[in-house]
């Protein structure tokens, strides 16, 4: 049972709201990308699919943004693809995940030899106050509220081509969150459902 007012007045909104279509993502290839960490990770599967996602989409790649980097698996994976990767975290988890210690200088170390990686300490709310940059792709994988999934998601389908979310199959209020800024964007909802899915907005 989740207990988040905004998730729910979001469900009773959308028994009224104009229906938004959630297309299948399957890929046409699948391939590694050429970084690849070597520890435990809920994004197995995604790097696969990057490179057909982005071939798909005519996705440009010189800036990718990350929110959620955590220890570093999805923000090595993109940085295979995109010039330049940017990756926002607090650091020290949040509700949703294992780990609550700080792993700034852990997941710093872990990332020093690609050296179109910055990590950035900082929270979603305080980077989209201040960045008014455009992004090829943004990656969304926060702490799993709606609120703040819409909030950041929002923000961030607002400035790239493309943002994708992790999560949309482990956490009803993510998808919820993806759904409703579908309908707000026009965007496109795709979602790929492996490894605790993926939404893709395009």
């Amino acid at each position: 049972m989740i207990a988040e007012i905004e998730y729910w007045k979001s469900v009773v909104a959308g028994l009224v709201a104009p229906k938004v279509k959630v297309f299948p993502y399957v890929p046409k290839t699948r391939q590694l990308p050429s970084r690849i960490l070597s520890q435990p990770t809920a994004w197995k599967g995604m790097e696969s699919i990057l490179g057909d996602l982005i071939q798909r989409f005519n996705i440009g790649t010189r800036h990718c943004l990350e929110f959620g980097v955590e220890y570093g698996y999805s923000t090595a994976a993109l940085s295979s693809f995109f010039d330049s990767v940017t990756g926002v975290d607090i650091f020290c988890g949040d509700k949703h995940t294992v780990n609550k210690s700080d792993i700034f200088v852990e997941t710093s170390s872990r990332l020093a030899a690609f050296n179109n990686i910055r990590l950035v300490r900082s929270d979603y709310r305080d980077w989209i106050v201040t960045d008014h940059n455009s992004y090829d792709l943004v990656h969304v994988d926060i702490v799993h509220t709606y609120l703040d999934t819409f909030t950041c998601g929002l923000w961030s389908a607002n400035h790239a081509q493309c943002a994708i979310f992790h999560d949309t199959l482990s956490f009803p209020a993510v998808k919820r969150a993806v759904l409703d800024i579908a309908r707000q964007t026009g965007k496109r909802f795709y979602n790929f459902e492996e490894s605790y899915g993926l939404g893709i907005l395009v």
